[in-house]
């Protein structure tokens, strides 16, 4: 009997069931047996499926399909991604070396013969993670000869957000270059989007993975490398390059069927609950759908859920002996300043959409050193009031001083586990949710699975699974991850919740420091270092509405409260000074958002809202350096700065008309996106209209002067606007087509010319 490969899946799942013929899979010492049913091979089975009894089978699976696996991650997406890879590569037939791209101790591609996989990320404004910087500088070295990698076969994985220009820039970066020495794909490379959600590519991606693994394996590379692990084999099996290319497909649909007990029973939980949801479907159609409640078809779905994540970490609580835990010293790698914050200024008015402040820190008792334009971090904790919330949702607030002792478990099945970096070992429990988790992180779908087997309410237990699941990607999308919903949400949402303190250490990320723009010179002010931040506020409304402030912007604002000036940078008239509060604070990463060196360039910046923070600095600096050289020639400045409200924020306002009065600032040009229209005139509202208002002197000192543009804000709208006006620009003040117009802008780009220092 034959059947089309389109068929061969649900006829294979019909004989499963009904006729109760599989693949018997005979394991005799340390052999691989392949055994087929009493059907014809040719037509149903163009693949193989190996098992080994032997008391190290993970020996025997890397000896069969191994192939290496890399990551570059900079804040753990790319890492959490690469280990499911590594998770799942076993139940498909292989073996994951897996390895930080960083570990250039523990793999070799020049001398690598099994297929590569690599999951990147990107940071900034289209940067290789810091991860990955050392491995990116020896690939780009321009003395390794074109087939330098040409014997290497690889897949890519980018991970980005199309909020920023240069999407997925740090995986493109490896990928081209990799493909310049030679190395060539035997996977189409995924570009993953977190401004939609990175499991719309990422879990396809992977689902396709192992099959292009089985046709480069199938290939006369791949036999070779499987030659030696077969020839023992009891039984031969059927040569592999018999199978139809247009079939390979099959094998991994087919090894994404759980068929151990454990996922029968799965199968029949889910089955069994969509029975049951069946019966009160005609109720549950007259409501919308929720966090917490599905309407059909979800509700009556079949489900296709991800496997559980094996846990791996075992956890005790010891009673405190009062030992001082600081947060400087165990939770961040490379140098850590605490500094006094010496001032604090608002710089909105009380009714302005948003509160704005200027703070000042002290590091003149400090090595720190900086340039305009440059960038740092603030060291934050967690909402105190959200912790405590979470220590009591876990019962386990009278815990809270007792010390975390971490072990791996004996019988974990996680491959290469180990303990995570950055959680300190014996500090207490309140002091991890504080300061080393992030306890705001949306939950990923790994995580929801986790949380499903420590649910007892069926309908509970349901919606996780659907959250989680393919069928309810939508779902999770609107009401976790747009949503904001953090694991205290969940945990509020599904009273029968009760997990272990070790899956939130296993599954929640590591606090990361906030990054911040440099607002001042160190020669207009020494020993000082000023930044400017939105207090962020939101409306978290998964089951009930709670306004939250931003987890490092809300600290700030607190904190600064006994020192905060009103609307005025002048000091306090009465002179009293309130303690100085004190922060934590490291450099980041050298850039190149900086002046240029020739002094004669021109400069155009565009900085509306806090993206003026950078162009302060530079404006403070190119003051102090016009006083102390009087007799030099300055280039021409241009600042494009907009805000909501003439009279509640503007930014900065006084300070700029300074710097404009006094030549500074050749070029102001300021807009108010809602203020009323005076007179007859259409208002210009965005920054991006007065610079197509200036779209000749803009074109000119760009493509003709050798100017450089600086664009600080936010990515989501305003620098892509900003870009396209760019590129309008140039095809109307050129005459060329908009591709090359986007030409003009990418050689602007390369040239460090045309610079960007923007966020999400």
């Amino acid at each position: 009997m034959l059947i089309s490969s389109e068929k061969c899946i649900s006829y294979f799942v019909w004989i499963l069931l009904e006729s109760f013929f599989f693949l018997k899979i005979m394991r005799e010492n340390h052999y691989l047996q392949i055994v087929t049913p009493s059907l014809e091979r040719k037509s149903l089975f163009p693949f193989f499926i190996f098992q080994c009894n032997c008391s190290n089978s993970s020996i025997c699976l890397e000896a069969m399909r191994r192939f290496l696996l890399l990551y570059a991650t900079q804040r753990g997406q790319a890492k959490a991604i690469a280990e499911e890879i590594c998770e799942k590569a076993v139940a498909h037939g292989f073996s994951a070396d897996l390895h930080c791209i960083s570990e250039s101790d523990k793999y070799d591609l020049k001398t690598e013969t099994a297929p590569l996989v690599v999951v990147v990320s990107t940071t900034g404004t289209g940067d290789p993670p810091d991860t990955a910087r050392k491995f990116v500088k020896e690939i780009q070295d321009k003395t390794l000869p074109v087939d330098f990698l040409a014997h290497l076969r690889y897949g890519l994985l980018g991970l980005g957000d199309s909020e920023y220009t240069y999407f997925c820039n740090g995986g493109k970066v490896i990928d081209k270059r990799l493909q310049e020495l030679g190395a060539r794909h035997f996977y189409d490379t995924g570009h993953a989007d977190d401004c939609v959600g990175l499991e719309l590519v990422v879990e396809p991606w992977i689902d396709g993975l192992w099959a292009a693994l089985t046709k480069h394996f199938m290939s006369r590379r791949g036999k070779e490398e499987m030659s030696g692990t077969l020839t023992t084999a009891s039984t031969a099996p059927q040569k592999m390059d018999s199978v139809k290319p247009e079939l390979i497909h099959i094998e991994s649909q087919v090894e994404l069927l759980r068929l151990d007990d454990s996922g029968r029973k799965d199968s029949e939980v889910l089955e069994q609950n969509a029975v049951n949801r069946s019966q009160s479907s005609a109720l549950i159609a007259e409501f919308e759908s929720s966090l917490t409640r599905s309407i059909p078809p979800l509700s009556q779905a079949s489900l296709n859920i991800p496997a559980l994540p094996p846990e791996y970490l075992q956890v005790h609580l010891h009673e405190s002996l009062g030992q001082e835990e600081n947060q400087v010293s165990l939770t961040s790698v490379g140098p850590i300043f605490q500094v006094p914050i010496s001032k604090a200024v608002q710089l909105t008015t009380n009714d302005a959409l948003k509160t704005t402040l200027l703070v000042e820190l002290d590091i003149s008792k400090t090595d720190f050193s900086y340039q305009p334009g440059d960038a740092f971090n603030v060291i934050c904790p967690n909402s105190d009031s959200e912790v405590q919330s979470l220590l009591q949702r876990l019962q386990l607030t009278d815990q809270r001083e007792h010390r975390v002792m971490l072990k791996i478990k004996a019988d974990t099945k996680k491959k290469g586990a180990a303990m995570p970096q950055h959680i300190p070992e014996g500090c207490s429990l309140q002091f991890i949710l504080t300061w080393c988790l992030e306890i705001r992180a949306i939950p990923k779908k790994a995580f929801l699975r986790a949380l499903v087997d420590y649910t007892s309410d069926g309908a509970e237990k349901r919606r996780l699974q659907e959250l989680c699941s393919r069928q309810g990607a939508a779902d999770y999308n609107h009401f976790v991850r747009d949503a904001c919903a953090s694991l205290l949400d969940l945990l509020l949402a599904f009273p029968s919740c009760q997990p272990p303190l070790s899956l939130l250490l296993e599954h929640l990320p590591k606090l990361q420091p906030r990054p911040y723009s440099c607002a001042s010179s160190s020669l207009s002010h020494p020993g000082k270092l000023h930044f400017v931040f939105n207090v962020v506020e939101f409306l978290s409304n998964t089951t009930s509405a709670v306004l939250r402030r931003g987890v490092c912007t809300g600290w700030l604002a607190t904190l600064v409260e006994p020192v905060l000036q009103p609307n005025t940078r002048a000091s306090p008239a009465d002179g009293r000074k309130a303690p100085a509060p004190e922060i934590s604070i490291s450099p980041r990463t050298a850039n190149s958002f900086h002046l240029p060196n020739d002094l004669l360039v021109p400069v155009i910046m565009v900085g509306p809202g806090t993206g003026i923070a950078p162009f302060i600095g530079f404006l403070h600096h190119r003051e102090k350096l016009q006083e102390q050289h009087p007799d030099r020639r300055f280039g021409v400045t241009w600042l494009f700065f907009g805000c909501r409200h003439q009279d509640r924020d503007y930014l900065f306002r006084e300070e700029l008309r300074h710097f404009h009065k006094h030549g500074i600032l050749t070029h102001l040009k300021v807009s108010f996106s809602r203020d009323a229209p005076v007179g007859e005139e259409a208002p210009v509202k965005y920054v991006q209209d007065n610079i197509q208002l200036h779209s000749k002197q803009v074109a000119r000192l760009l493509l003709q002067e050798n100017g450089y543009i600086y664009v600080c804000g936010d990515a989501k709208n305003m620098a892509k606007d900003v870009n396209d006006t760019l590129v309008e620009i140039i095809m109307k003040e050129v005459g060329v087509d908009k591709l090359e117009a986007m030409k003009s802008l990418a050689t602007l780009k390369e040239e460090k010319r045309y610079l960007q220092d923007i966020w999400a």
